[in-house]
């Protein structure tokens, strides 16, 4: 393993990360709001870091292995979500502890939108402009930006492409060079985030909020400038404005290169996860609209609003509210939570276990279940009318039980702290498949959480956006074997 080479490789990103506190800093001084200073230092300490680390490893062999790519990905996130608190902790604007300042940053960085933070809307804009580019920097671009790069140093970017992209189907480039592949999916991402900001800015909203609000519907990630996060706006055009971006960022980024390049929208109309993951949602929507009318919690108009655009919210992982959803009646808070748990597509910027793998385990279900009827029978599992090879579905059946059981021990530990059961489970589940808020105690912020309890959830978040095997190989003695 190439551990010179790993801290030159985190020393490059941080300095590009150093960049991200740039807007914020040049805001905080038009606005003359005191935080341009803060800005500032925060931006010397990482970009200082990162060129210190760069310097000192500059000589070192540029060999990048796929035990590297892994320990760099993990590497990064854990350190930059340390770098990433520093403008919390600096600025006067906010009081907060060493602990809710990394829990903020972990949660912008890995999209998840948890926050211990409240009165957003008397905080500086710089400070409010900082927290959603944190989410759209941990979407997927950092990382993209980073694999295009690296290759033009010298270092190989195939390795930390495969070891933090997302969802089973890892080892597919949309390009014959990964380079190329990078700058395809930042372009796509960049368009998004171009298009959302201009739709949200012709629904009414301010030029500030409607940036800012495209930054964290393109990465799926639920940070809002407002308390009341999109039920602020009171405007229905703008909610289903963010309920048509979520789901286009929800689907695989791939899927949307493939449709561009060759001018052809039926491509998702054949894609069985993209199928599956919208059937699921409108079944949700259905039962989630019916059952508020039914229940009378609110008018028809408003139920089938504020029903479709929570489903999508929190189906997709991104955790916008426009009402306060956890004290809906009957199932519909534990059944919306739980919809997380399958979040949005592989290869998009959504959390969960992803669709694809959800997709994989019903039909190898379905499968044993004919199985049982017809012992001797061969029955393959397609994809796509394409065999499903057997490795594929045992690396699903393994996540799925190391996420069982990693969110079963985060359950504990979190009981531990002294949470009530509905909120310590809520908070375990919308942490690991980064959806934000919980139920409970959990429901509004995180504030209450103690400090051990912040830095569990912490570890759920990153276990979350790394796809769980990406950090818990560190803790395995082979991966450190020569």
């Amino acid at each position: 393993m190439n551990i010179g080479l790993c801290i030159r490789i985190v020393g490059l990103l941080l300095m590009l990360f150093s960049l991200g506190t740039l807007p914020s800093m040049v805001l905080g001084w038009v606005q003359e709001d005191g935080t341009a200073e803060v800005f500032g230092q925060a931006f010397a300490a990482t970009a200082i870091s990162g060129v210190v680390l760069s310097l000192l490893t500059q000589r070192v062999n540029t060999e990048l292995e796929i035990r590297d790519g892994f320990l760099v990905t993990a590497a990064f996130w854990i350190v930059l979500s340390l770098y990433g608190s520093l403008p919390f902790l600096l600025s006067d604007a906010i009081e907060v502890s060493v602990f809710d300042a990394v829990f903020e940053s972990v949660s912008g960085l890995t999209t998840t939108g948890a926050t211990v933070l409240a009165g957003l809307d008397t905080l500086p804009q710089s400070i409010l402009l900082y927290r959603q580019l944190l989410q759209w920097l941990g979407g997927i671009g950092i990382i993209v930006l980073a694999v295009a790069v690296l290759p033009m140093l010298g270092i190989g970017g195939v390795q930390l492409y495969r070891a933090e992209s997302t969802g089973p189907a890892k080892d597919s480039k949309l390009t014959p060079r990964i380079t190329s592949t990078a700058k395809a999916l930042f372009s796509i991402y960049l368009g998004l985030t171009v298009a959302c900001a201009a739709a949200y800015y012709l629904a009414g909203m301010s030029a500030f909020d409607a940036i800012s609000h495209a930054f964290s519907t393109i990465a799926i990630g639920g940070f809002s400038t407002h308390d009341a996060s999109m039920g602020h706006f009171q405007s229905d055009v703008i909610l289903l404005i963010a309920c048509l971006f979520m789901l286009i960022s929800a689907v695989n980024f791939g899927l949307h290169f493939v449709a561009f390049s060759k001018r052809n929208p039926g491509i998702y109309r054949f894609d069985s996860e993209t199928k599956f993951f919208s059937g699921v949602l409108l079944i949700s929507a259905i039962v989630t609209c019916i059952t508020l009318v039914a229940m009378g919690t609110l008018s028809t108009d408003e139920a089938i609003i504020h029903g479709l655009f929570q489903t999508v919210s929190i189906a997709t992982t991104t955790g916008y509210a426009s009402d306060h959803f956890a004290a809906w009646p009957s199932f519909l808070p534990i059944f919306l939570i739980m919809l997380s748990v399958m979040g949005a597509c592989a290869g998009s910027t959504g959390g969960g276990m992803k669709a694809m793998r959800i997709l994989l385990i019903f039909r190898q279900g379905l499968r044993e279940l004919r199985q049982l009827l017809h012992p001797n029978a061969v029955i393959p599992l397609k994809l796509d009318h394409r065999r499903v090879r057997p490795e594929v579905v045992s690396a699903v059946w393994s996540f799925f039980a190391v996420y069982m059981f990693s969110s079963f021990i985060l359950v504990l530990c979190m009981l531990g702290t002294g949470l009530d059961f509905l909120s310590a489970a809520s908070a375990v589940i919308a942490a690991i498949n980064n959806l934000g808020p919980g139920l409970g105690s959990v429901a509004a912020n995180y504030a209450t959480v103690t400090d051990a309890g912040k830095l569990i959830l912490c570890m759920a978040m990153l276990l979350g956006r790394l796809e769980i095997f990406t950090l818990l190989i560190l803790f395995t003695p082979t991966f450190w074997r020569p």
